[in-house]
């Protein structure tokens, strides 16, 4: 039995489109170059910061963040952000009884903008707020805090298998592997994806199904 949902941010219910796309602008090169560094030195193990220190060598991205803040070109989300299936998936969950929470690898600001959405879920919080990210234990065991369930009953949903599946399952959550988004898929059939993944999913509509 599934007592609580916990969703992933980035390519679960949010497409990374814009953000990548303002940062390509912010450091004038093209959409297209910063997006193919950003899946080459995330398919490598990198994180997808790399990709911005490639394209500028030496850059403090921190403050490079607070200037594009303090002339108004900081992180944006609106329903445009939104997969389709996110409100209609979150609502049924609830309507089943299901507690739904949202916890990713986002900034403060994010999880700000996040909640303006007014999304159908009981808690929404980020990394930044946490002071602790995945794939961290301590992340993990926060999301097991917050749940008000037991991890045997908490299902956690992401795309991306080493920063969800795999050290969600280490922790001893329920786990489902969404295929979305360029990491979803890229992985979606590695081995370590299958052997961490108790469910394999191709949209959040499909979670209904699960818990009931």
């Amino acid at each position: 039995m599934i007592d609580t949902v916990v969703l992933d941010v980035g390519e679960t219910i949010t497409r990374d489109d814009r953000y990548w796309a303002s940062w390509a602008d912010w450091l004038g090169v093209s959409r297209h170059t910063l997006s193919a560094l950003v899946g080459a030195v995330v398919a490598q193990g990198m994180d997808n910061a790399e990709a911005v220190r490639l394209l500028r060598p030496g850059i403090d991205i921190a403050a490079e963040y607070r200037a594009r803040e303090a002339v108004g070109r900081g992180e944006h989300l609106d329903e445009t952000d939104l997969y389709d299936d996110v409100r209609p998936a979150l609502g049924a969950l609830r309507r089943a009884g299901v507690r739904v929470v949202i916890a990713g690898n986002q900034t403060v600001r994010a999880g700000e903008l996040l909640r303006a959405l007014g999304l159908p879920a009981d808690l929404v919080v980020t990394s930044g707020e946490w002071g602790v990210a995945k794939p961290q234990p301590e992340f993990f065991q926060r999301v097991i805090d917050v749940a008000e369930a037991p991890a045997g009953r908490t299902l956690y949903v992401g795309d991306h298998p080493a920063n969800d599946s795999i050290p969600a399952k280490a922790a001893g959550l329920r786990t489902a592997h969404l295929r979305r988004g360029p990491w979803g898929n890229l992985w979606a059939d590695a081995p370590e994806t299958i052997a961490a993944a108790e469910w394999r999913i191709d949209g959040l509509m499909d979670l209904v199904s699960i818990v009931r």
